[in-house]
Order: structure tokens, then C-alpha cells, then sequence
């Protein structure tokens, strides 16, 4: 079976959100992120039933000023740690700049979802929302 070198991910959404500047933007979510809105394209909102305030979910996030071609970084961008390989680091800086986001939703009106602990910054393309499942926390 022959693998295509490469998919294409529909942006479904952005994140609305007082972050506009990823240098001093948390680099976690319990550093202080604000909460934010995931704006949802209007044919997504069928998608978005079930989903309740309180919930726990997973945005991923296309991390759309990322640098592709960087594959060694300081760790939190700390010049003073070694350089280490992308993909041992929480970085945007990466081959396919996907990120992933532990969030509580607060409230949701229509294709607008209320979240805390978003660490993205606004306009930040949204590819995608998963909940997370109880089985998810006890593996932890």
C-alpha cells in the first residue's frame, strides 16, 4: 500500500483571544492563559452537540507562525539549556506545528465555545476537539 507524503487538514475554526504576541504568551496553560473563545466555522456547529460547560476537552490547534524547518531548540526558549531535538519539547517550532491544548470549557453560544487554559494566541487556526474521556484521566 503506497502512503501519501502529505494530508490536507481543514481549518475548522480560530481562537479568539487576548494573547496576540507568542513571545509573551504563557508557554502552558496553568501560566497564567486567559480565557479565550474556539470559533467554530457555522458548518461545524452540529459537531459541537453533546458538549457542556465544565466539560474537559483537547483542542488541536494548527500553530500557524511556527518555524517548520527549526528541529533543535533551548527548551522554553531558555538559552542557557542545551539544544534539544523538537520533538523531546512542547515547541510550536516543529515539522507539522500541531498543538494540543488541555482546556475546560466555560460556556458555549452557537459555533462559540468559552474555554480556560488556552495558551494560543488569537487568530490561531483550530483543526480540530476532542473530549477528554474518564478513561483518559485514570491512565494518568
Amino acid at each position: 500500500m503506497e502512503r501519501a507524503n502529505s494530508y490536507e487538514v481543514k481549518v475548522i475554526g480560530s481562537v479568539e483571544s487576548s494573547l496576540t504576541d507568542p513571545a509573551s504568551a504563557p508557554r502552558q496553560p496553568d501560566e497564567g492563559a486567559p480565557e479565550a473563545w474556539l470559533v467554530f466555522e457555522p458548518s461545524i456547529q452540529d459537531a459541537l452537540e453533546g458538549l457542556q460547560p465544565g466539560d474537559k476537552a483537547i483542542a488541536l490547534t494548527w500553530l500557524h507562525r511556527a518555524d517548520r524547518d527549526l528541529m533543535r531548540v533551548h527548551p522554553r526558549g531558555d538559552e542557557s539549556r542545551p539544544q534539544q531535538g523538537v520533538f523531546s519539547t512542547r515547541s510550536p517550532h516543529r515539522p507539522n506545528p500541531i498543538g494540543l491544548h488541555s482546556v475546560e470549557i466555560v460556556s458555549i453560544d452557537g459555533v462559540r465555545v468559552r474555554v480556560r487554559n488556552l495558551e494560543a494566541i488569537d487568530g490561531t487556526p483550530i483543526i480540530d476537539l476532542k473530549p477528554v474521556l474518564s478513561s483518559d484521566i485514570e491512565q494518568r
